[in-house]
């Protein structure tokens, strides 16, 4: 089923066990709330936690309310900190909330769809109280704020006459390693066969705590839309074994979210662990491994102590596995996931996390299902100690539905291909922020947002998600730890331990400028004058006698690649991006006398930088002199070309080097060793970004291949690094999709006069066709090259107007 972009979604089960254990992808379908309807307050609820605990780290609490099914629609309003998940009657419902700022909380509403009311129903809400810094949730008190609403009626609200009943859901191992350092902690579980009857209103074993008031909270609208949770069987066993426990190992693993517990990173230490799986699961030694390739058919397999299966979900997901376990005995299990298999078979530490869910089970039946979303295409079942079966593996994903609406197809459909990759990164990477990856770190890291925000557009047809992103950014008074005027480099998220990217900071202003020109949002433009003018008067402090920025501290950061090692005293890019910043400033606010400091920045760095052949990355101080070093990057030059400094027109040279020689061939044949090669993020993008400002869209096409083609192949999704060495869905990399539409399919969209452009290039291709939602509606287009002229056929909002720009050597036709 396919929902107006303009709408705010919200998913929800018909039947927990049809979702959880059906044979198929099942796409939900639920009410639609229209963005007029949006709440930001309750009528009665107040923030509750159990008393005195509200600080206290990893603190899982169980809130649930019982009510006889009401005579008009009901719906369920909820805020809380800092995770929750959502059931009625058993049954998944949601989870949530968007994120906003510290010290505000978004409000989320579910409808209670009426298919799921019965005469008796309970509501139940499981809420992690976190309460340790991270990138991901915010360290703040935890707190829920929850109402049942039908009409102008408060069935059940959190501090009322009409409260929830909590529990402290002490099956859920309190005392735990953290995830990652970006992240906060693993999930461990003791779990006895009634220990989940609380969510479906069983005999109440759990002894109820007294909740007390929290401090009033502010609250904001959620904007984005609700998440898609489909439910994902694997196709495949992809293999089985065995393994031996406890063997030696030379030097223990041991994460910095490990071993660096203390001020700057909360957690427990390691002498505090109830239970260490990074430790354990080293010792853990494949014995026997034999590739299955078995189609999975949703049948139990047995497995004993020191026996494993691995299954294959087909593509990188995001969501939350689960499982149904059978065991006569004592049972101990950890569920292992990752991206990719190395040697056939899961290494749980590959990404720097814990990717391991630990349960011990008393002899009985579970329905299992994490409270976190993790990242895998392969999820590994391991059997510790005892006997079990296991059956019903799933993932429910958690996704941005938005952006299923958009479609493109094309005769090349190694690019078909490379464009469902770039949607799946998408929609993983972008639920309620602008994340780096849904795995490691969930995080909204700046410069990420810049790429992934102009896909966003394309994909749903809305800037709902940078909205908040700003917003989020614009609301707080400071940001602690951090030197005044600089922006946190991911947010919101806690940098107890001060670190910062300047160069991030310069990417949020010129993200801005573009976000204005997709949103035409200027309150938020002017709300965030005040920080833009901040962060100017904290670089001036570095501003050397030439004006260029000189011994930027913090983590200056321009591409995972040999140019992070040359960013001192003087970087060379650094200083060409911050020209683009003071350009969007004079531009933005009217200030003419930055736009010319601007030009002046940038005639200093050509006259400092560029040796006559290529540009050189950095400048040192030796003896009081600045010098320039002979340290030269691939990303250096595609930063002079990006950002204004040079032209193919002003150097033909330079750009026939870097059009002919450079790109992912660049392993096989280069010339140009003394130039270091770039790397995915950013310099990839931006070769690319350059290939179509100048025309070169037949060379664009090929390179898309060269660079993702392998990628989509190996896990559907697109990578941090060219490698498969770290994060394998990484939100910047979904940019691909953008480029699709613009290059291949030649269609860009002036929404705010209402302009399609449709430009036709020969690209060897018979056709391609593409649907780019609007606020209006669709904006179809198909092109077809057929006996020497190119057809033209579209269906485009009312309002809007096609202009096609044909540069072929056919003639084209409407």
């Amino acid at each position: 089923m396919r929902y107006s972009f303009r709408l705010y979604r919200i998913l929800i089960s018909s039947s927990l066990q049809a979702i959880a254990f059906a044979a198929i992808v099942l796409s939900m379908q639920v009410p639609v709330l229209a963005e007029s309807s949006e709440l930001s307050s309750f009528q009665s609820a107040v923030p509750v936690w159990p008393e005195g605990r509200e600080k206290e780290m990893n603190l899982f609490v169980g809130f649930t309310a019982v009510f006889e099914k009401p005579e008009k629609p009901a719906e369920i309003h909820v805020a809380a900190s800092t995770h929750y998940k959502i059931y009625l009657n058993g049954e998944f419902l949601g989870e949530g909330p968007a994120r906003g700022a510290h010290g505000y909380f978004r409000l989320d509403r579910w409808p209670l769809s009426e298919n799921c009311v019965k005469a008796q129903n309970i509501v139940a809400i499981e809420v992690a109280g976190y309460n340790v810094n991270s990138f991901y949730l915010l360290d703040q008190p935890s707190f829920l704020q929850a109402e049942i609403v039908s009409g102008n009626n408060v069935i059940a609200a959190t501090g009322t006459e009409n409260d929830f009943k909590a529990r402290i859901l002490d099956y859920h191992l309190q005392k735990v390693q953290r995830y990652s350092f970006q992240r906060p902690f693993i999930e461990y579980y003791q779990l006895k066969t009634d220990s989940l009857d609380w969510k479906v209103g069983g005999p109440d074993l759990m002894q109820p705590v007294k909740c007390s008031a929290q401090p009033s909270v502010n609250l904001l609208t959620r904007r984005v839309g609700y998440p898609e949770f489909n439910v994902i069987r694997p196709n495949m066993q992809a293999a089985a074994g065995e393994f031996r426990q406890n063997m030696p190992v030379e030097k223990l693993w041991k994460d910095r979210s490990l071993v660096n517990i203390g001020t700057k990173l909360k957690g427990y230490i390691e002498s505090q662990l109830e239970v260490v799986p990074s430790n354990e699961l080293q010792k853990v030694q494949t014995t026997d491994i034999r590739t299955a390739s078995v189609k999975y058919n949703d049948g139990s397999t047995e497995l004993c102590k020191g026996e494993f299966s691995i299954y294959d979900l087909a593509t990188n997901l995001t969501g939350f596995p689960g499982l149904n376990i059978e065991c006569e005995e004592s049972v101990r299990v950890y569920l292992t996931f990752d991206e990719i298999l190395q040697n056939n078979d899961v290494n749980f530490r590959r990404l720097g996390c814990v990717n391991a869910i630990g349960l011990e089970l008393e002899p009985g039946s579970y329905r299992f299902e994490s409270f976190e979303p993790y990242t895998m295409r392969y999820l590994k079942v391991m059997v510790m100690s005892g006997k079990c079966r296991v059956s019903n593996i799933y993932l429910r994903e958690l996704a941005n539905d938005e952006a299923d609406i958009a479609a493109f197809d094309c005769e090349d459909k190694d690019l078909v291909k490379i464009f469902e990759a770039a949607r799946q990164t998408f929609r993983q990477n972008a639920t309620d922020l602008f994340m780096d990856c849904p795995s490691r770190e969930r995080a909204g890291w700046l410069c990420d947002s810049y790429f992934t925000a102009r896909v966003a557009l394309d994909l749903t047809g809305n800037t709902s998600i940078e909205t908040n992103m700003f917003e989020n950014y614009q609301l707080p008074e400071s940001f602690a730890h951090i030197p005044d005027g600089m922006l946190p480099m991911c947010y919101p998220s806690d940098h107890n331990d001060g670190v910062f990217i300047p160069n991030w900071a310069m990417w949020f202003v010129v993200q801005l400028k573009e976000y204005y020109q997709r949103s035409d949002d200027r309150q938020m433009v002017d709300e965030l004058r005040v920080r833009i003018m901040a962060l100017l008067k904290y670089f001036e402090q570095f501003e050397n006698e030439s004006g260029l920025l000189e011994k930027l501290p913090g983590w200056v950061f321009v591409e995972w690649s040999a140019a992070n090692s040359f960013v001192q005293d003087v970087n060379y890019p650094s200083n060409m991006l911050y020209a683009a910043v003071l350009d969007v400033v004079g531009e933005l606010y009217g200030q003419p006398e930055i736009s010319a400091k601007a030009a002046r920045v940038r005639r200093t760095i050509l006259e400092q930088s560029y040796d006559g052949e290529f540009f050189i990355d950095n400048a040192v101080r030796k003896d009081g002199k600045l010098e320039v070093t002979g340290n030269k990057t691939e990303v250096c030059q595609y930063f002079a070309m990006y950002f204004g400094l040079v032209s193919p027109e002003s150097h033909p040279e330079l750009w026939q080097k870097l059009n002919d020689e450079f790109g992912p061939g660049r392993k096989e044949n280069n010339r140009y060793p003394k130039v270091h090669m770039a790397n995915a993020f950013v310099g990839n993008y931006l070769r690319l970004e350059l290939l179509s400002r100048y025309g070169n869209i037949t060379q664009l096409k090929d390179e898309l291949a060269g660079y993702f083609l392998y990628m989509a192949d190996q896990t559907g999704t697109l990578w941090e690094n060219i490698d498969a060495y770290a994060s394998c869905n990484h939100g910047f990399a979904s940019h691909v999709a953008h480029c699709i539409y613009r290059d291949i399919l030649g269609v860009s969209i002036d929404r705010h006069d209402k302009i399609i452009s449709l430009t036709l290039r020969d690209l060897d291709m018979r056709y391609c066709s593409g649907s780019i939602p609007v606020e209006e509606g669709m904006v179809k287009v198909k092109w077809t090259h057929m006996n020497g002229q190119v057809k033209v056929e579209s269906d485009i909002p009312e309002g809007y107007k096609l202009t096609v720009i044909n540069l072929t050597d056919s003639v084209a036709v409407k």
